[in-house]
């Protein structure tokens, strides 16, 4: 495991081995480990850099309020502190992929390529703040586990939660843990994120697009209509898959990103930055 403080952070990363970095961010309301499948799939294609977002996993808080904003500075902020000064690639599932939306647009100049899976480039309607609501004070009266079981039955395709128990128990085991605070900070920050549409617009590096066939959170024509925002965007549907696709289906998801990285021409960043 690796540390480094980030704006008054900590940030804690699992490094996987030499070659062109991939970042990726995790989903709500898990940590880095849920990209196990990535970090032995992807050895020998990239350096991945799994991240526990601040509060999640082995990362403590912030010193202010969680936003996808901030969370992308921290990013921003230990790749720099790690020494790592090419353009990286930035893969972010559901909450992550909020970040790394914020990322691109906060910090194009260390970017080479976009991954966004099962996620969403609109904030948070009426309806869906208010559910947010209800589940904060959930984590509050009752902590994190209670929120991972009311989410299970949406962030996992019914054929895995029948089929695949190992699944579901990893998926419980990593939600449990989380501390209380990080999840209620996590939702309001999920709660009040931005628009990420005008950003969208504007990424001009390669970008993949993934969805779990049976995504019911991100469903497969929300990532569609993100993939009209991004130029020359590809969008990948993982079969056999729900919301989270790199645990349900990590062979088609991790082929996808070999498929996708060989087309990223690393780069220098600027001088400057």
């Amino acid at each position: 495991m690796n540390t480094s403080d980030s704006r008054g952070t900590k940030l804690a990363s699992t490094d996987s081995s030499d070659g062109p970095t991939l970042v990726l961010l995790h989903a709500f309301p898990l940590d880095r480990e849920m990209w196990r499948p990535q970090l032995t799939g992807l050895a020998g294609t990239a350096r991945v850099l799994a991240v526990d977002l601040p509060g999640f996993g082995q990362s403590p808080a912030g010193p202010g309020p969680f936003t996808v904003d901030s969370a992308a500075d921290a990013v921003a902020d230990l790749l720099d502190r790690t020494g790592i000064t090419g353009r990286v690639v930035v893969g972010g599932l559901s909450m992550g992929g909020y970040v790394a939306m914020a990322f691109a647009r906060r910090h194009p100049d260390q970017l080479a390529g976009l991954i966004l899976a099962d996620t969403r480039g609109e904030p948070d309607d009426d309806a869906a703040k208010q559910n947010r609501e209800k589940l904060i004070a959930l984590v509050r009266e009752k902590g994190a586990a209670a929120v991972a079981e009311q989410m299970l039955p949406r962030l996992l395709s019914e054929n895995t939660r029948a089929n695949r128990p190992e699944v579901v128990d990893e998926v419980r085991r990593i939600a449990g843990r989380q501390s209380a605070e990080g999840v209620a900070n996590g939702l309001t920050g999920l709660r009040d994120r931005p628009d990420a549409g005008p950003g969208l617009d504007a990424v001009a590096v390669p970008t993949l697009i993934l969805v779990g066939e049976h995504d019911a959170v991100t469903p497969p024509t929300l990532a569609a209509a993100m993939g009209a925002r991004v130029w020359g965007s590809l969008v990948v549907t993982i079969p056999d898959a729900g919301h989270l696709s790199n645990l349900e289906n990590p062979g088609a998801f991790n082929a996808a990103v070999v498929e996708f990285l060989a087309t990223v021409t690393p780069a220098t960043r600027p001088a400057n930055t």
